[in-house]
């Protein structure tokens, strides 16, 4: 169907496994993978794409879990030509193909403090999308604003009340590409600021299974409310915790495990298909469930279609 498809500059690739593109390195293929040579080039390509053609903004991969049966969309995927860092002021303009890490490694160096990014995993895009978060402090305390092409093919610029940032979560329409942030950072010393992130990484490296295949925290803390909606008498509610009263810490499916290490760490061990870790997923919030009557939300993305050794 290549003749349905606009022509863009960018590389358009047909039947794309997206396995190798994400972290925890499982799924099936895209029907096709696009992948922009600008920002010009993305909106002249969804300008001309027809309508009723599914499309799929994709980061990084570092949350998210594609199914074993695949997309049937085009997936977008940013990269070179996408992750520029530009420093004004105490502001901070990023392409969303910029690795959270290297901003606020590179906001440090010049005395901005977005110290919140260092151990974030993923790059800026899935950043804004997902309002995350760190030691206390989210994408949408420090946003100004940001670039984004429509389904339509339109450049517009957003603000923060457009986004209306959630817990996790964003109003960005479905089918739209955010293409760069700017964020607003205080003042600070660059050798105190690299020396936080430091120890942030200490911290992490200490608490979190750094070295293993994962896709970050695989569900949001709970909302300290149970299931009934009555008020929960345990404050700062933390989802490993309770995965962990669950007895949940270290169990395994296949080739998914719940991380020994921190139980709120999806593991792919090795060999795990997409069925396998969110099968093991499932597991877990129904056995949070049976044990606190929490009900546990995915911080992971799922998306695609499972395969019929799945059901």
């Amino acid at each position: 169907m290549t003749a349905d498809l606009p022509t863009p500059r960018g590389k358009l690739t047909p039947d794309r496994s997206l396995a190798d593109l994400t972290w925890l390195r499982v799924g099936g293929p895209a029907d096709w993978l696009f992948q922009p040579a600008d920002e010009d080039d993305l909106a002249a390509f969804l300008g001309e794409l027809d309508p009723a053609v599914p499309v799929f903004p994709m980061g990084v991969g570092s949350n998210l879990i594609v199914r074993d049966g695949g997309l049937r969309a085009v997936v977008i995927r940013l990269g070179r030509g996408f992750n520029a860092i530009e420093i004004d002021g105490t502001r901070v303009t990023a392409g969303v193909a910029a690795l959270d890490a290297h901003v606020a490694k590179r906001a440090g160096e010049a005395g901005i403090d977005l110290t919140f990014l260092r151990t974030i995993p993923g790059a800026i895009g899935g950043a804004v999308r997902m309002n995350a978060g760190c030691y206390g402090s989210y994408v949408a305390d420090h946003f100004v604003s940001a670039r984004a092409v429509t389904r339509a093919g339109e450049v517009v610029t957003l603000t923060a009340d457009d986004l209306n940032f959630q817990y996790r979560q964003t109003d960005l329409p479905e089918g739209w590409v955010i293409t760069q942030a700017t964020f607003e950072g205080t003042k600070g010393d660059p050798q105190e600021l690299a020396d936080c992130m430091e120890a942030q990484l200490k911290k992490r490296d200490e608490t979190q299974p750094t070295k293993d295949r994962t896709a970050g925290s695989t569900f949001r803390n709970p909302a300290g409310f149970s299931s009934t909606g009555r008020a929960d008498d345990r404050h700062d509610l933390k989802a490993w915790k309770v995965i962990d009263e669950a007895g949940m810490r270290g169990a395994t499916r296949g080739g998914a495990q719940m991380s020994p290490k921190h139980p709120n760490f999806l593991v792919n061990t090795g060999n795990a298909t997409a069925a396998e870790l969110e099968g093991l997923g499932e597991e877990v919030r129904k056995r949070v469930f049976e044990s606190s009557g929490i009900e546990l939300h995915w911080e992971i993305m799922r998306v695609g279609e499972t395969t019929p050794s799945d059901t």
